[in-house]
């Protein structure tokens, strides 16, 4: 009796191990190269991208996929960034990843990227003006010149960090991001 059960139990073991290694479970780590670059500035939600596996995607110690095999996602969300506030945001997820030459469909977290702050460099741009501009009016016009001249230099530093201001978020080709599966995907 007691042979009889360690058989079963064997057997209900491999067969664990077997089912285990024909699915990506969720948790699992999945690195892509970028194939080409992404900007907040010309991006879509729901815009394709191509990527290849930057590392073997290995489950219990088997390797499922090489490195180099095709992977594919989408941008989920896309917002290009405002002159003088607000920075790009992109916010992207596999869809697929390619397991034995097939195309295998998977769930995974997003990967955000963000454009830079433009807090720090308006204020460098405006204040800039202003301090150049009071200076010009000063030596102008005295004290009188000094206060026009403050009010139109912020004015021009505004002006140029408006039109120097955009911050898109960019992911650039050849980048390597790294998403987690957030469900199993059967690889069979």
């Amino acid at each position: 009796m007691l042979g009889k059960s360690l058989k079963i139990a064997s057997v209900l073991l491999l067969m664990a191990a077997v089912a285990a290694a024909q699915s990506i479970p969720a948790g699992t780590k999945v690195t892509v190269r970028m194939g080409s670059g992404i900007n907040s500035g010309t991006a879509r939600s729901g815009e394709k991208f191509d990527a290849t596996l930057a590392r073997d995607l290995v489950v219990n110690g088997k390797t499922l996929a090489k490195a180099g095999a095709s992977a594919h996602g989408k941008v989920t969300y896309a917002k290009s960034s405002g002159r003088l506030h607000d920075p790009g945001e992109l916010s992207l997820r596999l869809t697929s990843v390619e397991v034995n030459g097939r195309n295998v469909p998977v769930s995974t977290t997003a990967f955000h990227a963000k454009g830079k702050s433009h807090t720090k460099s308006n204020l460098t741009k405006i204040g800039g003006g202003a301090a150049a501009g009071a200076l010009i009016g000063g030596l102008a016009g005295g004290g009188k010149g000094a206060l026009i001249g403050t009010a139109v230099g912020a004015g021009a530093g505004t002006g140029v960090a408006a039109a120097t201001g955009k911050q898109e978020a960019v992911v650039h080709s050849e980048s390597t991001l790294t998403f987690t599966m957030t469900a199993a995907a059967s690889v069979k």
